[in-house]
C-alpha cells in the first residue's frame, strides 16, 4: 500500500509500505475514503512542528472498514466509520473515565499521523490498522455526508467539546473565538446553535471572516481587548499573543479554552488572570467519548460544517495538493464513497 509521507517543509510524497494486518481479534483494518488536514497539520506542514520527518501525515477521516478481527462486535466489513485521532483500547482506568487521549495501554500520545508515542501510520494512506476497533470506531450514521464529516475524528468532535458543554452550563452565555482555522468556523456554528447570545469570531483571514459572519458571528481583523465581556473564550491559533489576548477579555469566572499547538514559548497575564477568576484548559482532546454527541448535532439540522469544507479533491491530487494553503480541503476516493450510495463528489 502507499502512505503519504511527510518529507520536508511544504513536500510530502507517496512511499511504499507493507499492507498492515490485524494482530488480534480484536483489530480493524480499515481504508480512508473521505480524509482532511487538521489544523495542526497546516503548521507541520510549513516546518513548525517539533518531530523530524519522515514520517506518515493525516489523521481525521471517515473510512470504510476493510477486515475485522472475530471479537470485533460495533462494525464490519463495508462499514463507513469515524476514526479517532487517538489510539485508544477502551478499557483501562484512564480510557473507562473518558481519557481517552491518555490511554494507558499503549505510550504516552499515541496518535494516527505523527510518531508520536509509537509509528501508528497516518489516515492520509491507503490501508490503516486500528487496534481496537470497538472502543475506537464510530459508525458514521446513513444520513450523514462523510465529506462534511471527514473531521468528526478530531477538528469538529473537538469544536464541539470546546464550547457546548459549557454553554449548557451557561445558558445564553457571550463567546469569544479567536481563530486561523476550522476549529474557530466550527465554534461559531455550533456556539450558534447552542444559544449562545453573542459571538465574535477574530480573524485576520477576510474569507474565514465571511464564513463565520454566515454562522451568524460577528468578525473583527484583530483583538481589542474588553474587560469583562464574554462568558467563554476559544483560543485556537497557536499564539501566545492571541490567548493572552483572549483571556483578558474575559468576564469574571470566564473560561478560556486553548486548542492551539503552542510550539512556541510566550507569557500569560496571570496576575490579571487570578484576579479576573479564569479558568484556563490548554489540551489534547479525549475526543472519543466526544464523537456520538457532535454526530447527533450534525443530524439535528441546526448546524452545517459542510460549509467549512473548501476544497473537495481525489485522493490521487494528495502530493501536490495537500501542500497549498487550503482551509479544509478534503480528499477522497470518490469510485468508494460512490459505491456506498454517496452521490459523487464535485471537483475542487
Amino acid at each position: 500500500m502507499r502512505e503519504l509521507t511527510y518529507v520536508a517543509r511544504n513536500t510530502v510524497e507517496w512511499r511504499e509500505a507493507p499492507d498492515p494486518e490485524p494482530r488480534s481479534d480484536q483489530e480493524a483494518i480499515v481504508a480512508p475514503v473521505a480524509a482532511t488536514t487538521c489544523d495542526v497539520d497546516t503548521a507541520i506542514l510549513a516546518g513548525h512542528g517539533f518531530i523530524d520527518p519522515p514520517f506518515a501525515l493525516g489523521h481525521e477521516c471517515v473510512a470504510r472498514v476493510v477486515e475485522t478481527g472475530d471479537a470485533v462486535s460495533t462494525v464490519a466489513p463495508g462499514d463507513l466509520v469515524v476514526v479517532p485521532w487517538s489510539v485508544n483500547c477502551g478499557s483501562c482506568g484512564d480510557c473507562r473515565a473518558g481519557l481517552t487521549a491518555h490511554c494507558t495501554a499503549v505510550p504516552h500520545m499515541a496518535m494516527y499521523g505523527a510518531p508520536i508515542g509509537g509509528d501508528w501510520g497516518g489516515l492520509f494512506s491507503d490501508l490503516v490498522r486500528v487496534p481496537w476497533a470497538d472502543a475506537m470506531l464510530v459508525p458514521l450514521p446513513a444520513d450523514l455526508d462523510p465529506v462534511a464529516m471527514a473531521s468528526a475524528g478530531d477538528n469538529w468532535s473537538l469544536s464541539w467539546r470546546l464550547v457546548a458543554p459549557h454553554l449548557t452550563a451557561r445558558p445564553g452565555a457571550r463567546v469569544l473565538v479567536v481563530a486561523r482555522g476550522s476549529i474557530g468556523l466550527y465554534v461559531c456554528d455550533i456556539a450558534r446553535a447552542l444559544g449562545a447570545s453573542e459571538v465574535l469570531y477574530v480573524d485576520p483571514d477576510p474569507i474565514h471572516r465571511e464564513l463565520a459572519r454566515g454562522y451568524g458571528a460577528a468578525t473583527a481583523e484583530a483583538l481589542e481587548p474588553v474587560r469583562h465581556r464574554f462568558d467563554i473564550a476559544v483560543e485556537a491559533t497557536g499564539r501566545v499573543d492571541q490567548l493572552a489576548l483572549a483571556v483578558k477579555s474575559l468576564a469574571p469566572e470566564g473560561i478560556c479554552e486553548s486548542a492551539g499547538n503552542h510550539f512556541r514559548p510566550g507569557e500569560l497575564p496571570l496576575l490579571d488572570m487570578y484576579l479576573t477568576g479564569v479558568t484556563l484548559r490548554i489540551a489534547r482532546d479525549n475526543v472519543r467519548g466526544h464523537i456520538p454527541e457532535a454526530l447527533d448535532l450534525a443530524r439535528s439540522g441546526r448546524v452545517d460544517p459542510a460549509r467549512v469544507v473548501s476544497h473537495v479533491l481525489d485522493w490521487e491530487q494528495l502530493p501536490e495538493a495537500l501542500p497549498e494553503k487550503h482551509l479544509k480541503p478534503v480528499f477522497v476516493r470518490a469510485d468508494d464513497l460512490t459505491r456506498h450510495g454517496v452521490p459523487p463528489v464535485p471537483p475542487g
